[in-house]
């Protein structure tokens, strides 16, 4: 191989897997939703943490980006390079071994590669439950859950990921490994390196391995559908569920109505839950760890309660495992639904997210003639995926005007009610310029130190999160 040429790759005998052909790289220079697309010099697929480090070393003494990929679901173009063709993507997906899982302990033990429902099949498989859930776990892979710090229909009650975590993997970019994978709930010996990797999509080092939180696998999940007049009345709902249910209710998903509608509109097979159209629906589901008529007679007295205080106009408890699967496919749906609109991740404290949906609403309806919300989230744990429909038969060149009046539209009301502009799904490259705005100058201060104290040489994920200096 000539000096030019190992300049312009690594050694494949050091690293693992080179792609190079450009058919094969370019699934893997786009991102999720097709949104940002970039070249790459190649696709390097290690197997072990030394090959990772030993790219590193190569990256970090050659000046070359490296752009850390997991599955590739990314929905802020986090996982995806510029067009300069001068990054190489390091694709974790054939670091894919289960290391450990210690049943006594609670803990498993993985490569940043195992996809999420593998690592849900795992842990069931040793009566245990890793109980992070969310609609890509077939793709996503366990490193970028961390990386991006991933949230998901569990948070009310089990956290984001960062509170699954118990120790990490991480090599640096001057190829160095930090091993922390001793599973410790309690270990106070300095600061937390840990949970500066956690939620920095790969600016600052390549998580290889994780050890995670296991929980005891529930005896009974019962869920239910619940018709309300205003998000106000399923904040009343939610304050009731949690008042009776305590740490045993899991999810709490609110939709609007339009949602409901969408997915009925594109997907024919779709049941109706009830007969009569409702303003808002939300989706709950508590898991109990006594036994299923214990968990049902718990939720039956929740749903009666909710009637009688007329908190909910309708609602139903799923009767079968089927029934279940219909409730949440009506969920998974909504996001396959939707047509082409401008999307925000929001989180606002819990109990403004009334006053938020109705305000704003009004607002933008009135700023922006002919738009139209869907709404849907996590309204448990505050973070709503709040969509604005475009009038329809815009070009793109208006749509792209549109979006960027609305986003600012949008986070100047999120920022003015305390929430954030991004809940779950990250910075990446979409909302740098927006982190830069709404971050106060001293958080973003801080960032940049901890960003040019770790990757000196600014190899790591350059453009995303924090802009470029």
């Amino acid at each position: 191989m000539s000096d030019t040429i190992e300049r312009l790759l690594p050694p494949a005998t050091e690293v693992g897997r080179v792609l190079t052909d450009a058919e094969t790289l370019a699934p893997f220079e786009q991102d999720w939703n097709k949104r940002f697309i970039g070249n790459a010099r190649c696709v390097v697929q290690p197997e072990s943490t030394a090959q990772v480090a030993a790219l590193l070393r190569w990256c970090n003494a050659n000046q070359v980006p490296v752009i850390p990929q997991g599955g590739n679901t990314n929905m802020t173009g986090a996982a995806t390079p510029d067009d300069s063709g001068a990054a190489v993507i390091l694709s974790l997906s054939r670091m894919n071994q289960v290391r450990l899982v210690d049943a006594i302990g609670n803990t498993v033990t993985v490569d940043a590669g195992v996809v999420l429902e593998t690592l849900q099949q795992v842990a069931h498989d040793a009566g245990r439950l890793f109980p992070l859930a969310l609609g890509a776990q077939g793709t996503c892979q366990i490193g970028g859950n961390l990386s991006t710090n991933a949230g998901g229909t569990g948070v009310l009650r089990y956290g984001n990921t960062r509170e699954l975590c118990l120790g990490l993997e991480v090599v640096t970019p001057s190829g160095e490994v930090l091993d922390d994978l001793r599973g410790l709930r309690k270990d106070n010996t300095g600061y937390d390196l840990r949970d500066l990797y956690i939620g920095a999509e790969g600016t600052l080092g390549v998580i290889t391995g994780a050890t995670l939180k296991l929980y005891p696998q529930p005896v009974a999940r019962v869920t239910a559908w619940a018709a309300l007049a205003s998000p106000d009345h399923a904040l009343r709902l939610l304050g009731l569920a949690q008042q009776m249910l305590g740490a045993s209710l899991t999810a709490f998903e609110l939709m609007s109505q339009y949602c409901v509608q969408l997915v009925e509109a594109k997907f024919g097979d779709t049941p109706k839950v009830f007969n009569e159209a409702h303003p808002w629906h939300v989706l709950l589901e508590s898991s109990d760890l006594e036994s299923e008529a214990h968990a049902v007679e718990r939720f039956e007295a929740l749903m009666g309660a909710a009637l009688e205080q007329d908190i909910v106009r309708d609602a139903a408890i799923a009767q079968s495992i089927a029934q279940t699967k219909q409730f949440w496919l009506i969920r998974e749906r909504v996001a396959l639904s939707q047509p082409k609109n401008i999307k925000h991740d929001i989180s606002l404290p819990i109990a403004r997210i009334g006053a938020f949906v109705e305000e704003t609403g009004r607002a933008i309806t009135g700023r922006f003639a002919g738009t139209r919300m869907t709404i849907l989230g996590h309204m448990g744990d505050g973070n709503l995926h709040y969509n604005v429909e475009p009038p329809a038969g815009l070009s793109d060149m208006e749509f792209l005007k549109l979006e960027k009046d609305v986003h600012r539209f949008v986070y100047d009301a999120v920022d003015a009610a305390r929430g954030s502009m991004s809940a779950e799904h990250g910075i990446g490259r979409a909302k740098v310029a927006d982190l830069e705005h709404y971050k106060s100058p001293t958080a973003l201060g801080l960032m940049r130190a901890i960003k040019s104290a770790l990757d000196p040489n600014g190899i790591m994920n350059p453009g995303k999160v924090l802009a470029n200096r």
